[in-house]
Protein backbone atom coordinates (compact mmCIF):
# COMPACT_ATOMS: atom_id res chain seq x y z
CA UNK A 1 0.00 0.00 0.00
CA UNK A 2 1.25 3.49 -0.74
CA UNK A 3 2.00 5.87 2.11
CA UNK A 4 -1.05 7.95 2.91
CA UNK A 5 -1.08 11.46 4.29
CA UNK A 6 -3.51 12.75 6.87
CA UNK A 7 -5.21 14.90 4.22
CA UNK A 8 -5.59 11.96 1.82
CA UNK A 9 -7.16 9.89 4.57
CA UNK A 10 -9.57 12.62 5.70
CA UNK A 11 -10.75 13.35 2.16
CA UNK A 12 -11.29 9.65 1.38
CA UNK A 13 -14.11 8.91 3.85
CA UNK A 14 -17.22 7.63 2.07
CA UNK A 15 -19.60 7.19 4.99
CA UNK A 16 -19.27 10.31 7.13
CA UNK A 17 -19.58 14.05 6.58
CA UNK A 18 -16.61 16.26 5.78
CA UNK A 19 -16.98 17.79 9.24
CA UNK A 20 -16.84 14.39 10.91
CA UNK A 21 -13.82 13.44 8.82
CA UNK A 22 -12.09 16.67 9.87
CA UNK A 23 -12.70 16.00 13.57
CA UNK A 24 -11.81 12.31 13.74
CA UNK A 25 -8.48 11.10 15.11
CA UNK A 26 -5.89 10.07 12.49
CA UNK A 27 -2.74 8.25 13.69
CA UNK A 28 0.13 10.65 14.30
CA UNK A 29 2.78 8.09 13.40
CA UNK A 30 1.83 7.67 9.74
CA UNK A 31 5.45 8.04 8.60
CA UNK A 32 6.62 5.20 10.86
CA UNK A 33 4.01 2.62 9.83
CA UNK A 34 5.12 -0.53 7.95
CA UNK A 35 3.37 0.54 4.71
CA UNK A 36 4.97 -2.26 2.64
CA UNK A 37 3.24 -4.79 4.91
CA UNK A 38 -0.19 -3.12 4.91
CA UNK A 39 -3.11 -4.01 2.67
CA UNK A 40 -5.11 -1.35 4.47
CA UNK A 41 -4.56 1.10 7.28
CA UNK A 42 -6.79 0.32 10.24
CA UNK A 43 -6.89 2.10 13.59
CA UNK A 44 -8.98 2.74 16.67
CA UNK A 45 -9.67 6.21 18.04
CA UNK A 46 -7.83 6.37 21.39
CA UNK A 47 -10.31 8.94 22.72
CA UNK A 48 -13.36 6.93 21.60
CA UNK A 49 -12.45 3.19 21.71
CA UNK A 50 -15.80 2.20 20.17
CA UNK A 51 -14.78 4.02 16.97
CA UNK A 52 -12.49 2.53 14.36
CA UNK A 53 -11.45 3.48 10.86
CA UNK A 54 -9.86 1.92 7.84
CA UNK A 55 -8.36 3.32 4.67
CA UNK A 56 -7.33 1.40 1.58
CA UNK A 57 -6.67 1.74 -2.12
CA UNK A 58 -9.36 0.41 -4.43
CA UNK A 59 -9.31 0.84 -8.19
CA UNK A 60 -6.51 3.39 -7.95
CA UNK A 61 -8.16 5.65 -5.37
CA UNK A 62 -8.04 5.90 -1.60
CA UNK A 63 -11.26 4.94 0.21
CA UNK A 64 -11.78 5.31 3.95
CA UNK A 65 -14.60 3.93 6.10
CA UNK A 66 -15.73 4.91 9.59
CA UNK A 67 -16.68 1.99 11.85
CA UNK A 68 -18.17 1.50 15.30
CA UNK A 69 -17.92 -1.43 17.67
CA UNK A 70 -21.25 -3.10 18.17
CA UNK A 71 -20.64 -3.74 21.85
CA UNK A 72 -21.05 -7.50 21.30
CA UNK A 73 -18.63 -8.45 24.08
CA UNK A 74 -19.81 -12.07 24.10
CA UNK A 75 -18.09 -12.64 20.77
CA UNK A 76 -14.81 -11.39 22.13
CA UNK A 77 -14.66 -14.16 24.72
CA UNK A 78 -14.94 -17.01 22.18
CA UNK A 79 -12.72 -18.17 19.36
CA UNK A 80 -13.74 -16.15 16.32
CA UNK A 81 -12.65 -15.76 12.71
CA UNK A 82 -12.00 -12.39 11.07
CA UNK A 83 -14.10 -12.01 7.92
CA UNK A 84 -11.32 -10.05 6.17
CA UNK A 85 -8.12 -12.03 6.80
CA UNK A 86 -9.76 -15.30 7.92
CA UNK A 87 -7.46 -15.67 10.92
CA UNK A 88 -8.79 -17.11 14.15
CA UNK A 89 -8.51 -15.34 17.48
CA UNK A 90 -9.59 -15.95 21.02
CA UNK A 91 -10.93 -12.62 22.18
CA UNK A 92 -9.51 -10.65 19.27
CA UNK A 93 -12.41 -10.28 16.82
CA UNK A 94 -15.10 -7.60 17.10
CA UNK A 95 -18.29 -6.91 15.22
CA UNK A 96 -17.57 -3.58 13.54
CA UNK A 97 -20.45 -1.73 11.93
CA UNK A 98 -20.17 0.89 9.19
CA UNK A 99 -22.96 3.28 8.27
CA UNK A 100 -23.71 2.88 4.58
CA UNK A 101 -22.63 5.71 2.32
CA UNK A 102 -25.08 8.31 1.06
CA UNK A 103 -28.82 8.37 1.60
CA UNK A 104 -28.94 4.80 2.95
CA UNK A 105 -26.55 5.71 5.76
CA UNK A 106 -28.53 8.83 6.61
CA UNK A 107 -31.57 6.58 6.96
CA UNK A 108 -29.68 4.48 9.52
CA UNK A 109 -28.68 1.54 7.31
CA UNK A 110 -25.37 -0.09 8.12
CA UNK A 111 -23.11 -3.00 7.21
CA UNK A 112 -21.32 -5.13 9.78
CA UNK A 113 -18.43 -7.56 9.71
CA UNK A 114 -16.38 -9.50 12.24
CA UNK A 115 -12.90 -7.98 11.98
CA UNK A 116 -9.67 -8.28 13.98
CA UNK A 117 -10.22 -5.96 16.95
CA UNK A 118 -6.89 -4.22 16.40
CA UNK A 119 -7.42 -4.01 12.59
CA UNK A 120 -3.97 -5.57 12.05
CA UNK A 121 -5.15 -8.16 9.50
CA UNK A 122 -2.25 -7.41 7.16
CA UNK A 123 0.30 -8.20 9.86
CA UNK A 124 -1.45 -11.44 10.92
CA UNK A 125 -1.60 -12.70 7.32
CA UNK A 126 2.12 -12.02 6.85
CA UNK A 127 3.09 -13.59 10.19
CA UNK A 128 4.42 -10.23 11.46
CA UNK A 129 2.08 -10.32 14.44
CA UNK A 130 1.21 -13.50 16.29
CA UNK A 131 -2.26 -14.55 17.38
CA UNK A 132 -1.46 -17.74 19.25
CA UNK A 133 -2.64 -20.99 17.71
CA UNK A 134 -3.26 -20.65 14.00
CA UNK A 135 -5.31 -22.99 11.83
CA UNK A 136 -3.23 -24.73 9.20
CA UNK A 137 -3.86 -23.49 5.67
CA UNK A 138 -2.28 -24.63 2.44
CA UNK A 139 -2.46 -21.12 0.93
CA UNK A 140 0.73 -19.16 0.35
CA UNK A 141 1.20 -15.79 2.03
CA UNK A 142 0.53 -14.12 -1.33
CA UNK A 143 -2.77 -16.01 -1.66
CA UNK A 144 -3.77 -15.01 1.87
CA UNK A 145 -2.96 -11.38 1.07
CA UNK A 146 -5.08 -11.56 -2.08
CA UNK A 147 -7.96 -13.13 -0.13
CA UNK A 148 -7.79 -10.31 2.42
CA UNK A 149 -7.82 -7.71 -0.38
CA UNK A 150 -10.84 -9.35 -2.04
CA UNK A 151 -12.74 -9.60 1.27
CA UNK A 152 -11.94 -5.97 2.10
CA UNK A 153 -13.06 -4.80 -1.36
CA UNK A 154 -16.34 -6.73 -0.94
CA UNK A 155 -16.92 -5.12 2.48
CA UNK A 156 -16.25 -1.61 1.15
CA UNK A 157 -18.52 -2.32 -1.84
CA UNK A 158 -21.35 -3.20 0.57
CA UNK A 159 -20.75 0.07 2.46
CA UNK A 160 -20.83 2.14 -0.72
CA UNK A 161 -23.64 0.29 -2.53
Amino acid sequence: MKILTEQEIRSAFVNCTKGEATRLHVPRDLAELPWDDLDFLGWRDPQAPDRAYLATELDGRTVAVALRSSGAAAWQARRSICSLCVTTHTGGVSLLVAPRAGKAGKQGNSVGAYICSDLACSLYVRGKREIGTRLHESLTVEEKIRRTEVNLAAFVARVTA
